[in-house]
Parts: structure tokens; sequence; C-alpha cells
């Protein structure tokens, strides 16, 4: 394991204004975003929209990191240039998503856990070899009845991102560990507090006991956000600060950057809480974003599958991350949406 590689390759993705686009979406979910604007999830269609992502010109500057899916990263550009080798060029890391997905955890009626540990080192060395130089892993956390998630849930799910992330940087590739609490549902941003904070501890317990090296790693933690079904919604700054509360609480300092995910949020409100955290001051490692939707569904409502649309759609993938670099330093404000 080469500390200095991992440390280097992480401060990177997270260096100032940067963030992470999650381009990771699996063959079905990338089908159901294609089935919004009428388009055929095909290949070809598959490799011709992320060639459009990864060209975009400008993005380098706001996007430190690309989460690919498997097919993505063995695809290239029309003039035959390996997506992974494209962004190394563009000085952005290319990461490529590792987990099988969540699946019933037997005899635990309601609670997930994320598969793909068999046969993981191969997959990490061939995925290496293609140009990855860090990965990702989901782990799901359900909340609904008061015993959702089970205790036992949360530490097969820790549990199996602490061997994910061990296997990832005894290769020298960076582990983004995801631990996403769902904001489905009912629950208040009390309850969902309650579960981030048990999910954290188990989380770093178990990446400290596999001597998973805190400093080249990056976390990918959900907001501390009510469900969406809940009746009492609240304000952006009581997001902020109760996730950077909960997350001084059991995130080391020593990790270099935390990328929330979305989570389903609007590309709007995922920026301004984003914003709102970071306008809060300096924190003890670096406040960035891991989005997918909240990236990309602009793009694929201006691209509709159309040639005449792309430099359209590349203009919207811009300004969303130039939003998120303001977000980064607590300069974004809704006023730009319009203005950018």
């Amino acid at each position: 394991m080469n500390i200095d590689l991992l440390k280097s390759a992480a401060n990177t993705i997270v260096a100032k204004q940067k963030g992470v686009l999650a381009a990771d979406e699996s063959s079905p979910t990338i089908k159901k975003r294609f089935d919004s604007i009428k388009v055929e999830s095909t290949e070809e269609n598959r490799r011709r929209y992320r060639e459009i992502l990864f060209t975009a010109e400008g993005i380098e500057r706001y996007i430190g990191g690309v989460i690919l899916f498997d097919e993505t990263l063995r695809q290239s550009t029309r003039d035959g240039t390996p997506f992974a080798k494209l962004l190394s060029n563009r000085g952005i890391v290319p990461g490529i998503k590792v987990d099988k997905g969540a699946k019933a955890l037997a005899l635990y009626p309601g609670n997930r856990v994320t598969e793909g540990l068999d046969g993981m080192r191969e997959r990490l060395a061939e995925y290496k070899q293609l140009g990855a130089r860090f990965a990702k892993w989901r782990a799901v956390i359900d909340i609904d009845e008061r015993d959702i998630p089970s205790a036992f849930a949360i530490r097969a799910n820790a549990h199996g991102l602490a061997r994910y992330a061990a296997l990832c940087q005894e290769i020298d590739l960076v582990p983004i560990v995801e631990p996403e609490v769902l904001m489905d549902g009912a629950h208040d941003i009390e309850r969902c507090e309650a579960v981030t904070a048990q999910v954290l501890e188990a989380v770093f317990t178990e990446l400290d006991a596999h001597r998973v090296v805190f400093d080249g790693m990056l976390l990918k933690p959900n907001m501390v956000i009510p469900g969406k079904k809940c009746p009492k919604q609240v304000s952006v700054q009581q997001v902020a600060e109760a996730t950077l509360r909960c997350l001084r609480r059991y995130v080391p300092a020593s990790v270099p950057g935390i990328v929330f995910l979305s989570g389903g949020q609007s590309a709007e409100d995922a920026t301004d809480h984003l914003n709102a955290m970071n306008a809060m001051g300096s924190q003890p490692w670096q406040v960035s974003f891991s989005y997918g939707r909240a990236l990309q569904a602009p793009v694929l409502a201006a691209w509709k599958g159309q040639e005449g649309n792309v430099t359209t759609a590349q203009k919207m993938l811009l300004k969303r991350c130039q939003l998120n670099g303001l977000a980064r330093d607590g300069k974004y404000s809704r006023a730009m949406e319009q203005a950018a």
C-alpha cells in the first residue's frame, strides 16, 4: 500500500472548488433516465451520452473525479480514446463503482445488505489496469419502523464497506465509502440524525478494525434530512447544522474529504445544502459533492438524445458544476440559478 499515492489521489478529487460527477448508473437505472426523455438505452446511446458528459468544456475546473460503471470504463470516445484516459488527460481522476447492489438481508425483513465482495480483489486489479484510480461501494440503510434499520443490518453493511475499502487500499485505489441512509419514508430529521450517527460510528469502527488508512479514503454520506413523506420539513440551515454536527462527532479529522450524495434531492436543494455547510466555516475535512442526478438531470432534459442539442446539454452540465463549485466556497445563492 502506497499511502502517499492514496493521499495524493484523494486530495486531487476534493481540491478547492472541486467535487465528483457520479456517472455510474447501472444498466437498469440509466434505462429509467433514458425512458424519461424517450431515448432507447442501447450501448451506443449510453456511450454517446457519457462522451457528452466527459467532453464538456470547462468541467475540469469543478470536477476532480468521475465515478464510472463497468461498461463505461471499457468504452471510448468516437476517436478511440478510452474514457479513463480522456478524463486523466483533463486532470480528472477516473473511478469505478464496484458493488453489486443491495439485496434483502436474510432473516431480517425490511433490511438490506450490499453484495459484491466475492472476486473483488481480482476485479479491482482489472479496473486499475483499465485506468481507475479510485472505487466506490454503496451501502443502503432503509428507515421505516423503529426497528428498521436493525443494529445487525448496520453492522453487516459497515463490515462490507470496510472489507471493500481495505481491498482497495491494498492495491492503491482510493476507496469512496458510501453509507447512505435513505431519505424515503416519513421519518423526521431527528430520526435521520440518530440513524446516521449509528451508521457512521459502526462504519468507522469497522474501517479501523480493517486497518484502513483514513487519510487515503473519502466518505460519501447522506445529508441529515427529513424523509420525503415527513409532514415536518426543515430549513436549509437546519439541515446544514444537523449534518455537520453529526459528522464532526463521528468522522475522523484525517479523512481528506466528505463528498455528499444528493439522495433524491433536487439539483437546487442539493447545491443549497452544500453551500450552507460551507458557509458555516472551515471543517476538519473538505466538504464537497458527489452528485449524479443533481448534476445530470438538466443535461438529460436538454439533450433528449439529439445531436443538435449537445452544445446546450454540455452548457447545462458546466452550469451545475460551476454552481456547486461556488457552493464549495459558501458563495452560492438561488438567484444565481437564472443568472448563471
